[in-house]
């Protein structure tokens, strides 16, 4: 009998199981990313929206030659408020604030929006969901764009804009979650978290590689390709994304992960024994880490929801304010609010920022820029990989934050000195600001939304992330508008606002840092399987 081919043997040394599990880790890894590449633009196009003018230089009404058209679209009279020194209204001496409005209006109602995003997703069904919130997605970032192609410079239109736009990618990330956690189990859940989420890198680097190719031509196009791509990603999502394991008779569990999470008998032997342990003596400590939430009191009765362990359609979804009591989630979520607004304030500004300091013009500075989202990469595999050695989501965190402070202060100093320096200090502070981000976002938002005290119910997934981005996406808004009002005085005084983040963020992780390293359970309580009794 001839020897399979080198391929076919590849293909069969993986189960079915396997082979889906890979293909849905890469579909949501891409769905994801093409999010995150359409945000990328703005922050792109920054350096063309306002240009610096020399010194004395009169902005007046000129006609657009053929030298010109290229940049401003069809031949016209450029209008009174259109100029060489950028695109109107953005062309002002207040153009970082009104830049920053455009920062605030997508991140505010793309916060406000998270709180109903999850609670709404989890009463449809998630493929549709999403479907329409990519196809909207897509239409609203490449209406953007037309605004270059129709010459449009009302302030107005591109402000709402953005509010809408925010609002429809609230429907990704609840979305994606929920489904790669439905297909992963808790075992390694931090590395495969943490590789999964460098989607958000990747979309990054695209975003800035596909914007600047047009910034300086043709800028419209900056925002309308990014668009197609995300419409064409929700299409993909509608004919290929597979919910849940069990739609095709599938394991939703790794094979190397036990599954007595997933039965709801040893769910119900583990209840009975528990009240027992109550009446009859001391519980086990695992066990009694587990059903603490502070260290010192059980939890109320009213805080667990005691659900069948087989049928999803049976099972309720949890309210907002039953999510909230689940040990941990306020802390997390305070947290990632100023984690957040320190990546995001990267996201919207780091290209002007070089741009000012490295005096590159935009495109090379979005170029440029893409190397703190390669850091992140590294950072949030980083992140994954050491809290699963670890076993302790909220020390690794706090480690990462404790470093990103002074490596910022440094990041402000030398990149003034040069070009090596700027690429250095990037690559260090992509990985340290991205790290305690891509791990709440992830590994411990799917930990808590799995968290004992639901047994089992897994609807509590979607509203749990919700409300864990949602906050953190308060600081995303918060960032980037605070970045636009600091940095007329000074780039410096950016930094230290970012320092002072990175601060506060540490301070919401002490008590959780506390109770992981006096608790014998590993990460609090929120991350290890069951164990049978």
């Amino acid at each position: 009998m001839a020897q399979l081919p080198v391929g076919i043997r590849f293909i069969i040394a993986f189960s079915r199981d396997q082979w889906y599990r890979a293909f849905i880790f890469m579909l949501t890894f891409l769905l994801y990313a093409s999010f995150h590449l359409s945000r990328k633009p703005i922050s792109i196009v920054k350096g063309e929206l306002h240009k610096q003018c020399a010194a004395g230089d009169e902005p007046e009404p000129r006609f657009s030659g053929p030298s010109s058209s290229s940049r401003h679209g069809p031949t016209h009279w450029l209008l009174d408020n259109e100029t060489d020194c950028g695109w109107a209204p953005f062309d002002k001496n207040n153009y970082q604030q009104l830049l920053g409005a455009l920062d605030y209006s997508f991140l505010c109602a793309y916060a406000i929006g998270m709180y109903l995003s999850g609670i709404i997703g989890e009463r449809l069904p998630i493929r549709y969901y999403l479907t329409f919130g990519m196809l909207a997605s897509g239409a609203f970032t490449a209406l953007f764009g037309v605004g270059y192609f129709y010459n449009i410079h009302s302030l107005g239109f591109y402000v709402m804009t953005q509010i809408i736009n925010g609002l429809v990618q609230t429907t990704g990330w609840p979305s994606v979650v929920t489904c790669l956690s439905n297909w992963f189990g808790k075992g390694r859940r931090g590395l495969i978290m943490g590789i999964w989420n460098s989607h958000t890198s990747v979309g990054n680097i695209l975003g800035s590689l596909i914007a600047g190719y047009w910034v300086s031509t043709c800028w419209g196009l900056s925002f309308i390709v990014p668009g197609a791509i995300v419409a064409a990603m929700g299409i993909v999502c509608f004919l290929f994304l597979i919910e849940h394991p069990k739609d095709i008779k599938c394991s939703s569990t790794l094979p190397t992960h036990s599954k007595v999470s997933e039965n709801s008998i040893n769910r119900f032997r583990l209840q009975k024994q528990t009240a027992h342990a109550e009446k009859n003596g001391p519980l086990d400590p695992e066990l009694q880490c587990l059903l603490l939430s502070d260290g010192k009191s059980p939890l109320h009765p009213s805080h667990i929801v005691v659900l069948p362990g087989d049928s999803r359609s049976s099972m309720a979804a949890i309210s907002f304010t039953g999510a909230l009591r689940i040990p941990g989630v306020i802390e997390f979520s305070l947290c990632l609010l100023f984690a957040k607004l320190v990546s995001y304030t990267f996201l919207f500004w780091l290209p002007l920022y070089i741009t000012s300091v490295d005096h590159l013009d935009a495109k090379k500075a979005g170029e440029l820029s893409t190397l703190f989202d390669v850091g992140g990469i590294f950072g949030g595999i980083l992140a994954g990989v050491i809290s699963d050695r670890l076993e302790k989501r909220a020390s690794t965190c706090a480690l990462m934050l404790l470093l990103a402070a002074p490596t910022l202060y440094v990041f402000s100093s030398v990149s003034k000195m040069g070009l090596e320096a700027t690429i250095a200090m990037l690559l260090l502070s992509g990985a340290l600001v991205s790290g305690p981000y891509a791990l709440i976002t992830t590994a411990v938002s799917a930990d808590l939304g799995t968290h004992k005290s639901l047994k089992g119910n897994s609807h509590a997934l979607s509203t749990v992330t919700a409300i864990i981005d949602g906050t953190g996406s308060v600081g995303a808004a918060l960032g980037p508008l605070l970045a636009g009002l600091i940095s007329p005085s000074g780039w410096s005084n950016v930094f230290y606002m970012l320092m002072f983040a990175d601060a506060c963020a540490l301070l919401f992780l002490i008590r959780l840092i506390h109770k992981e390293l006096s608790c014998p359970g590993p990460a609090a309580g929120i991350q290890a399987p069951l164990k049978e009794h």
